[in-house]
Protein backbone atom coordinates (compact mmCIF):
# COMPACT_ATOMS: atom_id res chain seq x y z
CA UNK A 1 0.00 0.00 0.00
CA UNK A 2 1.30 3.52 -1.21
CA UNK A 3 1.92 6.05 1.74
CA UNK A 4 0.55 9.11 1.08
CA UNK A 5 0.45 10.90 4.88
CA UNK A 6 2.72 10.90 7.55
CA UNK A 7 3.05 12.99 10.95
CA UNK A 8 6.39 13.49 12.53
CA UNK A 9 6.75 14.68 16.21
CA UNK A 10 9.70 16.49 15.14
CA UNK A 11 11.50 16.65 18.98
CA UNK A 12 14.94 18.04 19.80
CA UNK A 13 15.38 14.62 21.59
CA UNK A 14 13.44 12.11 19.66
CA UNK A 15 11.59 11.78 16.22
CA UNK A 16 8.72 10.18 16.11
CA UNK A 17 6.73 9.10 12.89
CA UNK A 18 3.35 7.85 12.40
CA UNK A 19 1.57 6.05 9.37
CA UNK A 20 -1.90 5.68 9.30
CA UNK A 21 -2.18 2.30 8.25
CA UNK A 22 0.30 1.14 10.61
CA UNK A 23 0.95 3.73 13.67
CA UNK A 24 3.97 4.86 14.80
CA UNK A 25 6.66 3.23 12.84
CA UNK A 26 9.51 5.18 13.84
CA UNK A 27 10.76 6.42 17.46
CA UNK A 28 14.49 7.15 16.70
CA UNK A 29 16.93 10.10 18.44
CA UNK A 30 17.41 12.95 16.65
CA UNK A 31 20.86 12.62 16.27
CA UNK A 32 23.15 13.04 12.95
CA UNK A 33 26.53 11.75 12.28
CA UNK A 34 28.19 13.67 9.92
CA UNK A 35 31.98 12.43 8.24
CA UNK A 36 34.00 15.13 7.19
CA UNK A 37 35.87 16.45 5.22
CA UNK A 38 32.35 16.90 2.87
CA UNK A 39 29.64 16.49 5.57
CA UNK A 40 28.71 13.25 4.08
CA UNK A 41 25.61 11.62 6.07
CA UNK A 42 26.89 8.78 8.05
CA UNK A 43 23.89 7.33 10.23
CA UNK A 44 20.56 8.83 11.16
CA UNK A 45 18.84 8.41 14.72
CA UNK A 46 19.80 5.18 17.09
CA UNK A 47 22.87 4.46 14.98
CA UNK A 48 24.11 8.45 15.46
CA UNK A 49 23.16 8.21 18.77
CA UNK A 50 25.23 5.05 20.08
CA UNK A 51 28.31 7.35 18.35
CA UNK A 52 27.38 10.44 20.63
CA UNK A 53 30.92 11.23 22.80
CA UNK A 54 32.65 8.01 20.71
CA UNK A 55 33.63 9.33 17.42
CA UNK A 56 37.29 10.37 15.88
CA UNK A 57 38.31 13.27 14.37
CA UNK A 58 36.60 12.66 11.34
CA UNK A 59 33.31 12.15 12.12
CA UNK A 60 30.92 14.29 13.93
CA UNK A 61 27.90 14.08 15.60
CA UNK A 62 25.07 16.53 15.48
CA UNK A 63 21.89 17.32 17.27
CA UNK A 64 20.14 19.29 14.38
CA UNK A 65 17.42 20.78 16.75
CA UNK A 66 18.30 23.27 19.56
CA UNK A 67 15.12 24.16 22.08
CA UNK A 68 13.27 22.93 19.36
CA UNK A 69 13.36 24.28 16.46
CA UNK A 70 16.00 24.02 13.45
CA UNK A 71 19.48 24.98 14.70
CA UNK A 72 21.40 23.15 11.34
CA UNK A 73 18.92 23.26 8.57
CA UNK A 74 21.26 20.86 6.27
CA UNK A 75 21.75 18.37 8.71
CA UNK A 76 17.81 18.69 9.38
CA UNK A 77 16.59 18.29 6.19
CA UNK A 78 19.38 15.01 5.79
CA UNK A 79 17.52 13.66 8.49
CA UNK A 80 14.11 14.44 7.42
CA UNK A 81 14.55 12.74 4.24
CA UNK A 82 16.21 9.58 5.73
CA UNK A 83 13.06 9.42 8.65
CA UNK A 84 10.69 10.04 5.47
CA UNK A 85 12.21 7.76 2.89
CA UNK A 86 12.45 4.83 5.94
CA UNK A 87 8.75 5.43 6.61
CA UNK A 88 7.29 5.48 3.08
CA UNK A 89 9.91 2.73 1.72
CA UNK A 90 11.88 2.71 -1.67
CA UNK A 91 8.73 1.93 -3.92
CA UNK A 92 6.59 4.51 -2.73
CA UNK A 93 5.46 6.85 -5.97
CA UNK A 94 3.97 9.25 -4.48
CA UNK A 95 4.84 12.43 -1.98
CA UNK A 96 3.54 12.69 1.18
CA UNK A 97 1.60 14.98 2.79
CA UNK A 98 3.23 15.58 5.81
CA UNK A 99 1.89 17.30 9.32
CA UNK A 100 4.55 18.22 11.82
CA UNK A 101 4.95 19.45 15.25
CA UNK A 102 6.07 22.94 16.08
CA UNK A 103 6.71 24.65 19.42
CA UNK A 104 4.09 27.48 19.80
CA UNK A 105 6.59 30.15 19.83
CA UNK A 106 8.02 29.23 16.90
CA UNK A 107 9.21 32.22 14.65
CA UNK A 108 8.28 33.01 11.07
CA UNK A 109 11.47 32.51 10.06
CA UNK A 110 11.82 28.97 11.94
CA UNK A 111 8.61 28.27 10.18
CA UNK A 112 9.88 28.87 6.90
CA UNK A 113 12.89 26.88 8.01
CA UNK A 114 11.22 23.47 8.70
CA UNK A 115 8.86 23.98 5.99
CA UNK A 116 11.40 24.09 3.10
CA UNK A 117 13.58 21.59 4.73
CA UNK A 118 9.97 19.00 4.88
CA UNK A 119 9.29 19.61 1.13
CA UNK A 120 13.20 19.30 0.36
CA UNK A 121 13.37 16.20 1.77
CA UNK A 122 10.37 15.17 -0.22
CA UNK A 123 7.03 15.63 1.01
CA UNK A 124 4.41 17.26 -1.29
CA UNK A 125 2.88 19.55 1.32
CA UNK A 126 3.44 20.30 4.72
CA UNK A 127 1.10 21.17 7.55
CA UNK A 128 2.33 22.79 11.09
CA UNK A 129 0.67 22.36 14.15
CA UNK A 130 1.67 23.55 17.18
CA UNK A 131 2.68 21.34 19.79
CA UNK A 132 0.40 22.28 22.82
CA UNK A 133 -2.55 21.40 20.50
CA UNK A 134 -1.39 17.90 19.42
CA UNK A 135 -0.35 16.94 22.75
CA UNK A 136 -3.60 17.87 23.61
CA UNK A 137 -5.36 15.51 21.13
CA UNK A 138 -2.89 12.99 21.81
CA UNK A 139 -3.73 12.91 25.50
CA UNK A 140 -7.52 12.64 24.98
CA UNK A 141 -8.79 16.73 25.80
CA UNK A 142 -11.69 17.83 24.23
CA UNK A 143 -9.95 20.74 22.52
CA UNK A 144 -13.24 21.71 20.98
CA UNK A 145 -15.00 22.37 24.34
CA UNK A 146 -15.73 26.04 25.64
CA UNK A 147 -13.93 24.72 28.88
CA UNK A 148 -10.60 25.50 29.46
CA UNK A 149 -8.09 22.66 29.83
CA UNK A 150 -4.06 23.29 30.71
CA UNK A 151 -1.59 21.18 29.00
CA UNK A 152 1.97 21.86 30.14
CA UNK A 153 4.05 19.51 27.51
CA UNK A 154 8.03 18.92 28.89
CA UNK A 155 9.41 17.48 25.76
CA UNK A 156 13.39 17.45 25.14
CA UNK A 157 14.40 21.19 23.79
CA UNK A 158 11.35 23.54 25.20
CA UNK A 159 7.97 22.92 27.73
CA UNK A 160 4.91 23.58 26.27
CA UNK A 161 2.34 25.62 28.51
CA UNK A 162 -0.94 26.35 26.66
CA UNK A 163 -4.42 26.77 27.47
CA UNK A 164 -6.93 25.90 25.16
CA UNK A 165 -10.68 26.12 24.82
CA UNK A 166 -12.92 26.49 21.68
CA UNK A 167 -10.23 24.56 19.26
CA UNK A 168 -7.68 27.39 19.65
CA UNK A 169 -4.79 28.41 22.57
CA UNK A 170 -5.82 31.09 24.75
CA UNK A 171 -2.98 31.58 26.76
CA UNK A 172 0.22 30.08 26.22
CA UNK A 173 4.25 30.23 27.54
CA UNK A 174 7.11 28.65 25.68
CA UNK A 175 9.84 27.95 27.73
CA UNK A 176 13.19 26.65 26.06
CA UNK A 177 14.26 24.38 29.40
CA UNK A 178 13.03 20.72 29.56
CA UNK A 179 15.13 17.48 29.51
CA UNK A 180 18.30 18.31 27.87
CA UNK A 181 18.88 21.03 30.20
CA UNK A 182 17.93 18.52 32.82
CA UNK A 183 20.81 16.64 31.29
CA UNK A 184 23.31 19.01 31.48
CA UNK A 185 22.34 20.70 35.13
CA UNK A 186 22.82 16.40 36.58
CA UNK A 187 26.43 16.52 34.67
CA UNK A 188 27.02 20.39 36.13
CA UNK A 189 26.50 19.16 39.28
CA UNK A 190 28.30 15.56 39.34
CA UNK A 191 31.59 18.02 37.81
CA UNK A 192 31.25 20.58 40.71
CA UNK A 193 30.13 17.91 43.43
CA UNK A 194 32.38 15.45 43.24
CA UNK A 195 35.23 16.38 39.94
CA UNK A 196 33.80 13.91 37.92
CA UNK A 197 33.36 14.44 34.00
CA UNK A 198 30.32 12.37 32.66
CA UNK A 199 29.00 12.06 28.93
CA UNK A 200 25.55 13.25 27.76
CA UNK A 201 24.33 9.36 27.43
CA UNK A 202 25.43 9.19 30.87
CA UNK A 203 23.53 11.69 32.32
CA UNK A 204 20.35 11.03 30.49
CA UNK A 205 20.47 7.11 31.66
CA UNK A 206 21.08 8.81 35.46
CA UNK A 207 18.18 11.17 34.81
CA UNK A 208 15.86 8.04 33.63
CA UNK A 209 16.99 5.81 36.31
CA UNK A 210 17.25 8.22 39.09
CA UNK A 211 15.06 11.42 38.38
CA UNK A 212 12.77 13.03 40.48
CA UNK A 213 11.22 16.27 41.58
CA UNK A 214 10.94 16.25 45.25
CA UNK A 215 13.53 14.55 47.32
CA UNK A 216 12.56 11.28 49.50
CA UNK A 217 13.69 9.32 52.24
CA UNK A 218 14.06 6.04 50.54
CA UNK A 219 16.48 7.67 47.73
CA UNK A 220 17.65 5.06 45.23
CA UNK A 221 21.29 5.15 44.16
CA UNK A 222 23.27 4.76 40.93
CA UNK A 223 26.70 3.93 40.21
CA UNK A 224 28.37 6.16 38.02
CA UNK A 225 31.34 5.95 35.61
CA UNK A 226 33.20 9.01 34.63
CA UNK A 227 36.55 10.35 34.16
CA UNK A 228 38.45 12.00 37.62
CA UNK A 229 39.10 15.91 36.47
CA UNK A 230 42.29 15.85 38.96
CA UNK A 231 43.92 12.78 37.58
CA UNK A 232 42.50 11.99 34.42
CA UNK A 233 41.68 8.75 35.30
CA UNK A 234 38.46 6.25 34.99
CA UNK A 235 36.51 6.50 38.22
CA UNK A 236 33.62 5.14 39.92
CA UNK A 237 30.77 6.72 42.23
CA UNK A 238 27.24 6.62 43.70
CA UNK A 239 24.54 8.94 42.57
CA UNK A 240 21.71 9.28 44.50
CA UNK A 241 18.23 9.95 43.48
CA UNK A 242 18.08 13.24 45.70
CA UNK A 243 21.21 14.43 44.39
CA UNK A 244 19.50 14.70 41.26
CA UNK A 245 16.68 16.35 42.62
CA UNK A 246 18.63 19.05 43.72
CA UNK A 247 20.58 19.31 40.19
CA UNK A 248 17.68 20.02 38.42
CA UNK A 249 15.41 21.52 40.82
CA UNK A 250 15.83 25.09 39.45
CA UNK A 251 14.85 23.90 36.34
CA UNK A 252 11.67 22.80 37.42
CA UNK A 253 11.12 26.07 39.52
CA UNK A 254 11.35 27.90 35.69
CA UNK A 255 8.89 25.47 34.56
CA UNK A 256 6.68 25.80 37.43
CA UNK A 257 6.68 29.92 36.84
CA UNK A 258 5.97 29.28 33.20
CA UNK A 259 3.11 27.63 34.48
CA UNK A 260 2.40 30.21 37.11
CA UNK A 261 2.92 33.27 34.46
CA UNK A 262 0.04 31.65 32.13
CA UNK A 263 -2.06 31.95 34.86
CA UNK A 264 -1.51 35.18 35.50
CA UNK A 265 -2.99 36.14 31.93
CA UNK A 266 -5.73 33.44 32.10
CA UNK A 267 -9.37 34.74 32.16
CA UNK A 268 -10.84 33.70 35.00
CA UNK A 269 -13.51 31.11 33.77
CA UNK A 270 -11.19 29.36 32.47
CA UNK A 271 -8.85 29.61 35.26
CA UNK A 272 -11.67 27.72 37.24
CA UNK A 273 -12.48 25.05 35.18
CA UNK A 274 -8.28 23.94 35.28
CA UNK A 275 -8.40 24.32 39.16
CA UNK A 276 -11.61 21.95 38.76
CA UNK A 277 -10.06 19.68 36.49
CA UNK A 278 -6.44 19.77 36.97
CA UNK A 279 -3.21 19.93 34.74
CA UNK A 280 -2.65 17.55 32.05
CA UNK A 281 1.30 16.58 31.96
CA UNK A 282 2.88 15.43 28.59
CA UNK A 283 6.27 14.78 26.69
CA UNK A 284 8.88 12.50 27.40
CA UNK A 285 10.20 13.96 30.36
CA UNK A 286 6.67 14.54 32.15
CA UNK A 287 7.63 11.09 33.16
CA UNK A 288 10.09 12.24 35.83
CA UNK A 289 9.31 10.76 39.54
CA UNK A 290 6.52 13.09 41.77
CA UNK A 291 6.41 15.90 39.06
CA UNK A 292 2.33 15.86 39.63
CA UNK A 293 3.24 16.12 43.58
CA UNK A 294 5.68 19.18 42.97
CA UNK A 295 3.28 20.63 40.97
CA UNK A 296 0.59 20.45 43.40
CA UNK A 297 2.90 21.51 46.06
CA UNK A 298 3.93 24.34 44.16
CA UNK A 299 0.56 25.75 42.73
CA UNK A 300 -2.25 23.92 44.83
CA UNK A 301 -3.53 22.80 41.57
CA UNK A 302 -3.90 19.06 40.59
CA UNK A 303 -1.60 17.76 37.89
CA UNK A 304 -1.92 14.22 36.14
CA UNK A 305 0.43 13.14 33.64
CA UNK A 306 -0.96 11.78 30.37
CA UNK A 307 -1.62 8.23 29.51
CA UNK A 308 1.93 7.52 27.18
CA UNK A 309 3.12 11.06 27.67
CA UNK A 310 5.71 10.92 25.31
CA UNK A 311 3.40 9.68 22.53
CA UNK A 312 0.98 12.41 23.11
CA UNK A 313 2.13 14.35 20.01
CA UNK A 314 2.52 11.54 17.80
CA UNK A 315 -1.03 10.52 18.78
CA UNK A 316 -2.46 14.26 18.07
CA UNK A 317 -0.80 13.49 14.45
CA UNK A 318 -2.42 10.26 13.55
CA UNK A 319 -5.77 12.43 14.96
CA UNK A 320 -5.31 15.21 12.24
CA UNK A 321 -4.22 12.93 9.67
CA UNK A 322 -7.44 10.82 9.86
CA UNK A 323 -9.10 14.26 9.40
CA UNK A 324 -7.09 16.11 7.41
CA UNK A 325 -9.44 17.82 5.43
CA UNK A 326 -11.78 19.13 8.67
CA UNK A 327 -8.18 20.10 10.56
CA UNK A 328 -6.97 22.43 7.27
CA UNK A 329 -9.63 24.51 7.98
CA UNK A 330 -9.02 25.04 11.72
CA UNK A 331 -5.70 23.69 13.22
CA UNK A 332 -3.05 23.34 10.85
CA UNK A 333 -0.85 25.87 9.06
CA UNK A 334 0.34 25.64 5.77
CA UNK A 335 1.96 28.06 3.27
Amino acid sequence: MFVRKIGIDLGTTNTLVFLPTKGIVINEPTVVALRKPGNTVLSVGVEAKEMVGRTPDDIVTYRPLKDGVIAEYYITQEMLKYFIGKSIGALNIFKPEVVISVPAGITSTEHRAVMNAAKEAGAKEVYLVKEPLLASLGAGIPIHSAEGNMIVNIGGGTTEVAVISLGGIVTWSSLRVAGNRFDQAISDYIRKKYGLAIGENTAENIKIALGTAIPNRSKNELKVRGRDLSSGLPKDLYVTSNEVAEAINSHLLDIMNSVQSVFNVTPPELAADIMEKGIILSGGSAQLADLPEFFKRSLGVTAYVAEDPILCVAKGTAIVLNHLDVYKRTLLSKR
